[in-house]
């Protein structure tokens, strides 16, 4: 029987780069363009010698160097730790603004909010009444504290009575131990969890091989409900207090 639900943040208690369109909509860059604008100008402000280009060349080399750990480590460098990357490719050391850099892109999207998922509220409202509930997510350039802000700013924060967020913990999915952490953390058997996610090798075959089980959530973006393992399928929020009392 089930006694604690797990949930993925990104594209399924929140929808990704859903703050795009409010961005444009207020004349601002991208968030890949001005994270890499912030990185440039505060380079350039101490390096007046480097060119534009190779400042850019530094920025993608960083982030290239943060994907390889991420999907092939199953770590998720910080922030300040993948722009030392790009200044290790420039062979120059910190400048002066390097933490206002770092907090400048950490917070970005705290500044301007993305959407909770449609239904989330109400789903997580009626869950939190009869199951515990935690949150195992891999932070990419908003921290896990950051994410707790973005929680506390909807009244959600409190349903939740266990974190794994892979800056704090050291590893991300689909690793073992960030399931491990997140049944041990609740006081709940992997067997007697359900874990809610969108990606198949992290929120699907994460949990299964560890003897959870897992829900495929699409109502955000399908990423192949089609051949899914998951043990089964949300397409809307609303639906899943009832999904979840299905399973065995």
């Amino acid at each position: 029987m089930i006694q604690a639900v797990t949930f993925d943040f990104w594209d399924t208690i929140v929808a990704d780069d859903s703050d795009e369109p409010k961005r444009a909509a207020q004349g601002l860059l991208s968030k890949p363009a001005a994270r890499l604008r912030l990185f440039t100008e505060e380079i350039s402000r101490h390096h007046p010698d480097i060119p534009a280009e190779r400042i850019a060349e530094a920025f993608k080399y960083a982030n290239q160097r943060f994907n390889h750990y991420w999907k092939n480590e199953y770590v998720t460098p910080s922030v300040a730790a993948r722009l030392q990357e790009g200044y290790a490719f420039l062979e120059i050391t910190y400048t002066p603004g390097f933490d206002t850099l770092v907090q400048e892109i950490e917070e970005m999207e705290l500044r301007l909010p993305p959407d909770f998922a449609p239904g989330v509220h109400e789903a997580l409202a009626a869950l939190a009444a009869k199951y515990k509930l935690g949150i195992i997510s891999d932070t990419i350039h908003t921290t896990g504290r950051g994410l707790r802000h973005l929680l506390e700013s909807q009244g959600l924060l409190s349903h939740f009575s266990h974190f794994v967020f892979s800056d704090e913990v050291g590893a991300s999915k689909p690793a073992p131990v960030v399931f491990e952490q997140a049944a041990q953390g609740l006081g709940v058997p992997l067997a007697q969890i359900v874990h809610v996610g969108d990606r198949e090798s992290n929120d699907i075959a994460g949990p299964l091989a560890v003897g959870m089980q897992a829900i495929l959530y699409t109502g955000v973006i399908d990423r192949g409900s089609a051949t899914t393992q998951a043990s089964a399928i949300c397409r809307h929020f609303a639906d899943l207090p009832g999904i979840i009392e299905q399973l065995p």
